[in-house]
């Protein structure tokens, strides 16, 4: 069974970070080990208050994992949400050693939680100034929103023009969240060295939280499934479009990702794909 390890978040009562992430890629027949950089019994958006994982329990749950010898058989890595520039750090670490003692090349996903419009950001500028300097280089997927990518290129952006370019920027193929579409749209946009194509899906008016870790967790997905990269983006954001629309039409308050089972793996939500 394909192996992955998330760092990020853990809200127990919330479908966002990495919990959710758990969720999808267990859909997917891919294993998850989850080793949390907060623990919070709901999502912060509700006012939840919960405790970071102090940088000694956070470098010796990784030791524990790392012990295991699960690092030799990981396939994918997605890293999100950091409380701590010294989080970020003993992550940097640790990926470095997981591309030592991997059997097979793992895929190394980074989704730049740093913040999100209109609050601005929501870690400390020194995350911020870690994630950049140490995780940024070694990705091999970045999946920024619109905010995150503005603030990691200094970019100001206005129109899907303004995305496309920004994400060349970042050096890295990319998968772009709340991409510029129409305005009745919400839109991913995805950049490798050869390729830039916008997925568009119609704009709905409830949208619970935890969108991008979903799509980024259903892109890494299927890059450890074997799917060519723009056909796995095409299916993360069908993906999210459908978890959105099933959350509004059975009124949840969460992506009802558990409910929605093999529909995530097989998402049929419809796209409007424009190639740039």
């Amino acid at each position: 069974m394909p192996l992955a390890l998330i760092l990020s978040s853990f809200v127990a009562a919330g479908r966002i970070g990495g919990a959710a992430q758990q969720y999808v890629l267990a859909a997917h027949h891919i294993d998850p080990v989850l080793v949390p950089t907060v623990m919070l019994g709901r999502s912060p958006a509700r006012g939840a208050h919960g405790q970071a994982t102090r940088p000694e329990l956070f470098s010796q749950m990784l030791a524990d994992v790392e012990a295991d010898a699960l690092f030799g058989y990981v396939d994918l890595v997605i890293t999100g949400y950091f409380s701590s520039a010294a989080q970020v750090e003993i992550a940097a670490q640790a990926l470095t050693r997981i591309k030592v003692a991997a059997q097979r090349k793992p895929i190394l996903l980074v989704d730049p939680i740093l913040g999100d419009a209109p609050k601005g950001l929501y870690v400390s500028p020194q995350v911020a100034e870690a994630l950049a300097a140490l995780l940024i280089p070694l990705a091999d997927w970045i999946t920024p929103n619109l905010w995150e990518l503005e603030r990691l290129t200094g970019s100001r952006i206005v129109g899907v023009d303004a995305a496309l370019a920004a994400a060349r920027k970042l050096g890295k193929p990319a998968l772009v969240t709340s991409a510029p579409a129409r305005a009745d749209e919400a839109a991913v946009l995805f950049v490798d060295e050869d390729r830039a194509v916008l997925f568009a899906h119609p704009r709905l008016s409830h949208a619970p939280n935890g969108t991008g870790d979903l799509i980024a967790a259903s892109f890494g997905a299927g890059l450890v499934e074997g799917l060519e990269p723009q056909a796995s983006a095409e299916r993360a954001t069908r993906a999210a479009s459908q978890a959105v629309q099933a959350a509004q039409d059975w009124r949840a308050p969460e992506l009802p990702i558990i409910a929605l089972g093999e529909q995530l793996v097989r998402p049929m939500a419809p796209l409007r794909i424009e190639q740039l």
